[in-house]
């Protein structure tokens, strides 16, 4: 399976997708994932909370991107940025989640890149994010080259209710700079949909809060 990953640019775009986004959501919690939900988690739920994020969305408190493949959504990735006025370079990442039967085909990793991709030509230089200890995830920004700097001992509940600990990464990036080697401009995330905003990876390959 290879994946298209493409940005979400509007409200409507999100709402457009909606159902599809609620399938992944549920396949992934379903599947064990602690992304800040618990059973019982139905479609109904779903919506209601990917519907929840299109004022986040309006708002450019929230970036996401979209994976699909096999004319289908596998996987999503979020980019929070920070708005204080001391902290406007970082942005934390969110709800990386692939679908359970997408996974090992380097989506995830393709996502991520993505996003890493995005931070830097908005200037920002520092990114954050936090996962279960002992998952899978943890390889992955291992692997992508994140440092983990603490675990959290027992932060949240999975699915099922039971206190797992929190693993917290942090990557330190450099603005994108362009062919005369000047750094790319922006103080702010751009909008999703944006040039360069769009990839397709090669045959393809979750963040917690």
């Amino acid at each position: 399976m290879s994946a298209d990953i493409s940005p979400l640019a509007s409200p409507d775009a999100l709402l457009a997708e909606v159902d599809e986004l609620a399938g992944l959501l549920t396949d992934v919690v379903g599947g064990g994932a602690s992304l800040g939900f618990v059973e019982p988690f139905g479609h109904d739920d779903a919506v209601a909370w990917w519907a929840s994020q299109a004022a986040e969305l309006a708002a450019g408190r929230l970036l996401v991107w979209v994976a699909r493949g096999s004319g289908r959504v596998v996987g999503t990735i979020g980019l929070a940025p920070v708005h204080k006025p001391n902290g406007r370079h970082r942005a934390e990442i969110v709800k990386l989640m692939v679908r359970g039967d997408a996974r090992g085909r380097g989506i995830a990793r393709a996502l991520l890149a993505m996003a890493e991709r995005a931070a830097a030509r908005a200037g920002l230089t520092l990114l954050l994010l936090d996962t279960e200890t002992g998952s899978p995830a943890e390889r992955l920004y291992r692997g992508a080259g994140w440092t983990r700097h603490g675990e959290i001992p027992g932060f949240a509940t999975d699915p099922a209710g039971d206190l797992r600990s929190t693993t917290l990464f942090h990557k330190v990036i450099g603005p994108v700079r362009d062919a005369g080697g000047t750094a790319a401009p922006g103080s702010a995330p751009p909008r999703p949909g944006t040039a360069g905003e769009r990839s397709r990876p090669s045959p393809p390959r979750s963040s917690r809060s």
